[in-house]
């Protein structure tokens, strides 16, 4: 079982590849068919969900000169170490704009690999 800590890393390095070269389908590897996320900022009562299939693609062309980050702040497995709950901040900029979100993302091992299962997104501002 690869670590998920690789896995992580791996997909975040993927994200900011992807905002260069705008593969969704690269992003979407990481993603379990049962992937449902979840957006959220001060000024909305309601998340946004979105799932696997959203149109990633629109979203990267609408995203130039970006750059994403993530710190960990903690892993909890489950499901006898087969399902992790990681928490964490994503800290990206857009331009010269910093923005920030805490994030808890669910990871699952299905199929013999990691795969992201559910993301919760709430920015900071």
């Amino acid at each position: 079982m690869e670590k998920l800590e690789v896995v992580l890393s791996d997909y975040f390095t993927t994200w900011n590849n992807a905002l260069v070269n705008k593969d969704a389908d690269s992003i979407r590897s990481f993603m379990s068919k049962n992937f449902v996320g979840y957006w959220a900022n001060s000024d909305i009562n309601n998340p946004t969900p979105y799932y696997y299939d959203y149109d990633l693609g629109t979203v990267l062309q609408q995203m130039n000169d970006v750059e994403k980050k993530f710190h960990t702040n903690s892993i909890t497995y489950r499901k006898n170490g087969n399902e992790a709950i990681v928490v964490g901040r994503e800290f990206g900029v857009i331009g010269d704009r910093k923005f920030a979100a805490q994030c808890m993302l669910i990871w699952e091992f299905e199929e013999f690999e990691w795969k992201l299962k559910r993301e919760y997104i709430e920015l900071e501002r």
